[in-house]
């Protein structure tokens, strides 16, 4: 297969022959990689790893006054570094793949949080961390991914590297709409999509069947029953596998639904504190910079069983919403309205309240026009406390999302 990485959306197909095309012709590699471009994203990573030197990735939208802020200096003022004509001499894809296991210790890739409760966070990752669970093996030779994250998140950087080092195709998914993303899965014969839950309720309802797709992977929200169930249907030869994962570590836990484990080789590395997942510095990326041994993710859980240990994830601390001194998950909501018949998708969230603190409030996606506020709460009564069901209920086209495609709370 020579596809390296295709972009409907623009025509645009790229080989590896073209690839390596690039990187020889290449005369100037910028540290920091801010781009819209996702196969331009790409090779400046590899060109990265190949002259051993730290890459700086970027969110396309961000300002030159977050850049400032995150990096302490804008674009503008960094000096590019010019490419050794040792490149030159890359002839083929297994040539590039054996260069890149070579990669210099003092390789480093840098990425940002999300920032969706404040200013993102720089984390820096070696190698060896950022493919610490690449699976290599003639079984991943055959995989075509289809590329649904953003490019410059932890997320998207580990999906890349699977592809990658394992000579896989890249297809980009994110940003499509509908009809583009199961086309590209029909022309291309896409094998692999790792998204979130968002991402994969944007592909409902569908009635046709996608039979090449053996591998979903969903991460970054709960995983809903519903959008599982009717992925089930789309994908048959699919096997489903919800991933625990931060910007901090990489990839952690796996699971076939929402009740997670711990891993033998992660026994005392990771641990529950008071409901809320806790993480030792050694499995971060840049743990040298963690004053404290153990890092407090913010992820609550809630214990399934003791022995062995089950948990599944029920929100983030911080999302929680304040109502009138009780605590709403909006996951839980969220999930209450998404069983309801012509709901697609719900995004909720507090909105504040002189009287109560926070009042709950709704968007809704839906694809039946006689669903109406009043059924959807009449239907909510059987469900939820009073406090929990939305006061404000809105019909959108389309739910908001942050910059990593998990849906925005604020």
């Amino acid at each position: 297969m020579s596809i390296f990485y295709a972009d409907i959306s623009k025509n645009q197909l790229k080989n590896w022959n073209n690839l390596i095309s690039d990187i020889k012709q290449t005369e100037i590699f910028s540290q920091y990689c801010k781009d819209a471009d996702f196969y331009r994203v790409f090779k400046q990573i590899i060109l990265s790893l190949l002259l051993g030197k730290e890459i700086i990735l970027l969110d396309d939208d961000f300002s030159e006054d977050e850049i400032k802020r995150l990096t302490g200096n804008s674009i503008s003022e960094t000096e590019d570094i010019l490419v050794n004509k040792q490149l030159e001499s890359i002839e083929s894809k297994e040539d590039l793949l054996h260069r890149l296991q070579k990669v210099s210790k003092e390789w480093r890739i840098t990425l940002f949080t999300s920032g969706t409760t404040g200013l993102p966070k720089r984390v820096s990752h070696s190698f060896d961390s950022i493919t610490r669970f690449v699976q290599k093996s003639k079984n991943h030779s055959s995989s075509i991914w289809g590329f649904a994250y953003n490019p410059t998140h932890m997320a998207g950087i580990q999906v890349f590297f699977q592809a990658l080092l394992n000579g896989n195709p890249i297809v980009r998914l994110f940003g499509l709409s509908k009809e583009q993303i199961f086309e590209s899965i029909s022309d291309f014969a896409i094998t692999n999509i790792s998204a979130t839950p968002t991402f994969y309720r944007l592909l409902l309802p569908e009635s046709n069947q996608y039979p090449t797709v053996r591998r979903l992977t969903s991460g970054g929200e709960k995983f809903d029953e519903k959008t599982i169930n009717a992925l089930k249907q789309i994908f048959p030869n699919s096997k489903i596998t919800n991933v625990y994962a931060s910007t901090e570590a990489g990839t952690l836990l796996a699971s076939n639904g929402n009740d997670f484990s711990i891993k033998s080789e992660f026994k005392g590395l990771i641990k529950i504190v008071e409901n809320e997942l806790v993480i030792h510095k050694s499995l971060m990326g840049n743990s040298d910079t963690f004053s404290n041994e153990w890092y407090h993710t913010g992820d609550m859980v809630e214990i399934v069983s003791q022995n062995p240990l089950n948990f599944r994830f029920i929100s983030r601390k911080n999302e929680m919403i304040n109502v009138g001194g009780y605590k709403v998950n909006p996951h839980e909501v969220e999930e209450a309205i998404r069983e309801i018949d012509g709901v697609s998708d719900v995004r909720v969230f507090g909105k504040s309240n002189s009287v109560l603190g926070n009042i709950i409030c709704s968007e809704i996606v839906k694809n039946n026009d006689s669903l109406d506020e009043s059924l959807i709460r009449n239907q909510l009564q059987t469900k939820l406390q009073e406090f929990k069901i939305p006061r404000i209920i809105k019909f959108v086209d389309k739910i908001s999302t942050t910059r990593t495609g998990k849906i925005k709370r604020n």
